[in-house]
């Protein structure tokens, strides 16, 4: 975990298409780490950049946010709402943060794009094309 000041330390381009260090909350950070339990999910928690709530950026995937975003591969646009397994409704377009496309896109910010396996052997090009945060 790298704990930092964001706004004095680091500075992410909004035209990023490459693939940065996750951002995520404090709060979201502790919380996943109990949900850990892929190796993916644990890597991506492992480079995460952990802030105080209010340093997070708009622009940037967290737990219970709507984002959008493009599998490159398939050439589909979807979007869903990051949720903790026990929230899940895939029909509702709730998914969790357990699931491949979950872990990719956490922490993400618009712009930014990850390569990820998927468990059908496939790897997925995921693209963050839009955020919105939970009032």
């Amino acid at each position: 975990m790298n704990t930092t000041d964001f706004t004095k330390t680091r500075t992410l381009s909004n035209e990023s298409s490459g693939l940065g260090e996750p951002v995520l909350s404090v709060e979201d950070y502790a919380r996943l780490r109990e949900y850990a339990m892929n190796d993916e999910l644990a890597d991506e928690l492992d480079r995460a950049i952990v802030v105080q709530r209010e340093r997070v950026p708009d622009d940037v995937v967290t737990m219970n946010a709507r984002c959008s975003y493009l599998d490159e591969r398939l050439g589909t646009q979807r979007e869903i709402e990051l949720v903790f397994p026990e929230e899940a409704d895939p029909a509702a377009g709730k998914v969790s943060v357990l699931t491949p496309v979950g872990s990719a896109l956490i922490g993400l910010r618009v712009g930014q794009e990850i390569a990820w396996d998927f468990p059908d052997g496939s790897v997925r090009r995921l693209k963050v094309t839009g955020v919105c945060k939970a009032a």
